[in-house]
């Protein structure tokens, strides 16, 4: 028996085709719901997008500085930016105090002590920026002795 003659497909298509002929009311929904599936995966499979990858991007650099500046340019241009900056910053504390202000006067009119609830707040906010500065600091002070630590040491060392 060979493996061909073994898996013939025609004797399952006379099967098919004599069942299929026999008078039966549900053939056509049995068959119906049984290709269902099958149609379906074939559509989900063959209705794939694949879209092409796209191509590198061509990259320009952008220089907002002038590569021949002089030192007096560099140090005129940090002035500006550093005005620009204490500007913002007075901008924001003005801000901040107006809206203590309203909220003092929120506070005042629902009949709460202000004054504590500010010594409150006050005291929190110097205790914050403490905690900010010596954390900067400790920062300062693990960067200098990260830098210190770079060279080679004398443990490790064959002669």
């Amino acid at each position: 028996m060979s493996f061909v003659s073994r898996f013939n497909p025609k004797t399952g298509v006379v099967d098919f085709w004599h069942e299929f002929r026999k008078p039966n009311p549900l053939r056509v929904p049995i068959l119906i719901a049984s290709t269902l599936p099958l149609v379906l995966m074939y559509y989900w499979v063959t209705s794939e997008t694949v879209y092409k990858t796209p191509d590198r991007p061509q990259i320009t650099y952008i220089t907002s500085y002038q590569p021949d500046r002089s030192d007096d340019e560099i140090i005129a241009g940090n002035e500006a930016n550093q005005e620009v900056k204490e500007l913002r910053e007075e901008r924001e504390e003005d801000l901040a105090e107006r809206k203590r202000e309203l909220y003092k006067a929120l506070g005042a009119a629902a009949g709460m002590d202000v004054e504590q609830i500010a010594a409150e707040a006050d005291a929190r906010r110097a205790a914050e920026e403490a905690a900010e500065a010596e954390a900067r600091a400790e920062r300062m002070r693990g960067s200098q002795n990260g830098a210190q630590d770079d060279g080679p040491s004398e443990e490790g060392s064959t002669p």
